[in-house]
């Protein structure tokens, strides 16, 4: 699956806002070493160096296009192509970072425990992941995926995006991997200017990209068109023309 840095960073304000709160509440006594997994246009490694101006950070993406834009955004800083799920690099770190991207990478059971194990002692694993897969904007992509021409294509477009368990389940596998655990949720409410086409650009640069990787140009059209129609309904647009989206988020701070 493509990403495309332009399309993710054009609501850039609204996706850094989660990031901070994730750091505000990051240990950050001797931290030397910092890896930032999945990091996007570097974003997030950009507030991470800011949040530990002394360490040495790193950021790894699988998306080249996404790469670019982070190492023009941070030329000073080493930008690795990689795979979380097969990411070898030993470490150990005294902070690792996965904003947002968790939710892409599956086997939670294993993956987080392994990713401890990069830590130092005393290290910190920072992970925010989106918690709306039952919220109107996804259960109209896949109801919007299972009704049209498409719908063949579109089979297995929504479990490109892992399962996500609930915050007590996260917390039991971190304890039980030997981990000190801060575990919250938070909804955010960002108003967009521009109504329902503001919603659908925005999820273009994220949870869309699965269900329109598959389709040909009309088919595209076609389908947005349609969870458009969709998101109109259910996210309604105030007098103003701003619509109010809410966006739950699951953030972690497991401490080895």
């Amino acid at each position: 699956m493509d990403w495309s840095a332009a399309q993710y960073t054009r609501f850039e304000d609204e996706r850094n806002r989660p990031i901070r709160d994730l750091l505000a509440r990051l240990p950050t006594a001797d931290v030397r070493r910092a890896a930032d997994l999945g990091c996007g246009p570097g974003n997030s490694t950009e507030l991470l160096r800011a949040r530990l101006p002394t360490a040495t950070v790193i950021g790894t993406d699988s998306s080249p296009d996404m790469l670019n834009a982070a190492r023009k955004r941070l030329p000073d800083v080493r930008f690795d192509l990689g795979d979380i799920a097969t990411w070898s690099d030993p470490g150990p770190y005294d902070v690792i970072l996965a904003n947002a991207v968790l939710q892409w990478v599956p086997d939670h059971a294993t993956l987080l425990p392994a990713l401890l194990q990069r830590l130092a002692r005393g290290g910190s694993l920072a992970v925010q992941m989106p918690d709306n897969l039952e919220e109107p904007s996804h259960r109209l992509m896949r109801e919007t995926a299972s009704a049209g021409p498409w719908a063949d294509k579109l089979e297995g477009a929504a479990s490109a995006r892992t399962v996500r368990h609930d915050a007590d389940w996260y917390f039991r596998v971190l304890r039980e991997a030997g981990a000190t655990v801060d575990l919250w949720r938070t909804t955010y409410f960002h108003p967009l200017a521009g109504g329902a086409g503001a919603v659908v650009e925005w999820f273009k640069g994220s949870g869309l990209r699965p269900f329109l990787e598959p389709l040909d140009a009309a088919e595209k059209t076609g389908f947005l068109t349609r969870y458009q129609a969709g998101i109109a309904r259910a996210y309604p647009t105030l007098p103003d023309g701003t619509v109010l989206l809410p966006f739950p988020r699951l953030f972690l701070i497991a401490t080895r």
